[in-house]
């Protein structure tokens, strides 16, 4: 799951996402794949594929798994899968919009796994655009919340940047941009000394709905079972639960 809600950055999320490392490296290793054969095979020269490298690095994907991906997808080395980006649109429980981003090898084994882990998990497929007007291309920048930041330093650190607004959603600080500048707000933070967790162009919803305990349940399942999808990279939802309502999921585990 991806998006700047403060239940997507809680133990929750953070446990399942590590139950699930090896799919996580798979995910991981697509991304630099593709990035490399977009922009090239240098990081130094093509920032998508530095921020999928560090990211990868981030979630401790070995250094070997990078560079043979790299070179994979850069044609260096043999074997690279002929990857398509697919996005999906759908509904969850309690009407919530659902944008479900794929990169697969197979568009019919994409459709008919992403349609299966909805359908059975009391969502439905939408038609295109139907969902996806609810949400823009945003640059977001996480930073981790150390002693004494806060979010005027990183404002003052990142405005002449493009940043438009820092927000703090508990165990982060998000930083919203406008998607081209999310390259300059990720160099402005390193330049002034702050480490930050990703960087990266995301889906944002306009608003969101404010999902109770049983909501939010029924929601998690589903984004769980569309993230056990191999095809699915993220997923995004314009949801949100409050401290309380996390607290009770986080004592469920």
């Amino acid at each position: 799951m991806a998006g700047h809600s403060k239940w997507a950055t809680t133990k929750h999320k953070k446990a399942a996402i590590d139950a699930k490392r090896g799919k996580l490296f798979a995910r991981l290793i697509k991304n630099i794949e593709v990035a490399a054969r977009t922009g090239g095979g240098d990081p130094a020269g093509n920032p998508t594929l530095y921020d999928a490298i560090q990211k990868a690095k981030r979630n401790s994907v070995p250094a070997d798994n990078i560079d043979r991906a790299v070179k994979r997808g850069s044609g260096e080395d043999a074997g690279g899968a002929d990857w398509e980006t697919i996005m999906y649109e759908g509904y969850g429980p309690g009407g919530v919009a659902i944008l479900i981003e794929c990169l697969t090898d197979n568009r019919n084994r994409a459709a008919s796994d992403v349609r299966v882990a909805v359908t059975r998990n009391g969502g439905s497929m939408a038609s295109p655009g139907s969902v996806s007007y609810l949400f823009s291309r945003r640059g977001v920048v996480e930073v981790p919340k150390t002693d004494g930041l806060t979010e005027d330093d990183l404002l003052l650190a990142v405005l002449d940047a493009g940043a438009e607004e820092v927000e703090d959603e508990g165990e982060v600080f998000v930083i919203e941009s406008e998607p081209t500048d999310v390259v300059a707000v990720r160099t402005a933070l390193v330049d002034a000394g702050y480490e930050y967790d990703s960087a990266e162009v995301q889906w944002v919803p306009a608003t969101e709905v404010e999902a109770d305990l049983e909501l939010a349940e029924k929601l998690m399942k589903l984004i769980d079972a569309l993230e056990d999808v191999d095809d699915v990279q993220n997923v995004f939802a314009n949801f949100d639960a409050s401290d309380e309502v996390m607290a009770q999921l986080n004592g469920e585990d």
